[in-house]
C-alpha cells in the first residue's frame, strides 16, 4: 500500500495544530499554582487557565484530524511526521517566547527533517 499524499498533508497539518498546544501550555504555565493555600481559596483557578484548555483542545484536534490520515496510507510511513512537532515548537518557541536556537538544536531540527523527507519519499 502507497501512501497518498493527502494523507501525509493531514497529518502535518495535524502537527502544526498540535504544536500550537505546548506554547499554549507554557504561556498558561505562568498564572499555573499548585499552592494549596489558592487552590483551597479558588479551586477554579486549575480549570479556568483558557491557555491550557485551549492548548488541551488542540493537542485533542490534532489527535482527531491524525485518524482519517491512517485511512489514507501505511502508519509506519505516517506516524514519523509526528516528529515533525519537534520543528514547530522550536520555530514557535522562538518567536512566540524568545527562546534561543542554538547550532545542536538547529543540526537536530535539520536531522528531523532529512529524516521525515527521506520516509515520505520512500513511502508515496
Amino acid at each position: 500500500m502507497t501512501t497518498a499524499l493527502w494523507s501525509i498533508g493531514l497529518v502535518i497539518l495535524g502537527t502544526i495544530i498540535g504544536s500550537s498546544g505546548p506554547i499554549l501550555f507554557k504561556k498558561g504555565s505562568e498564572q499555573f499554582t499548585m499552592d494549596p493555600r489558592k487552590l483551597i481559596r479558588n479551586p477554579m483557578i486549575l480549570l479556568t487557565n483558557w491557555r491550557v484548555i485551549l492548548g488541551c483542545a488542540l493537542f485533542v484536534t490534532a489527535a482527531f484530524i491524525f485518524i482519517p490520515a491512517l485511512k489514507g496510507g501505511e502508519l509506519s510511513v505516517l506516524f514519523p511526521f509526528i516528529s515533525m512537532q519537534y520543528i514547530w515548537v522550536s520555530l514557535l518557541s522562538v518567536y512566540f517566547l524568545k527562546e534561543k536556537m542554538n547550532f545542536l538544536k538547529w543540526l537536530g531540527l535539520f536531522i528531523i527533517i532529512a529524516s521525515v523527507t527521506l520516509i515520505g519519499i520512500n513511502g508515496t
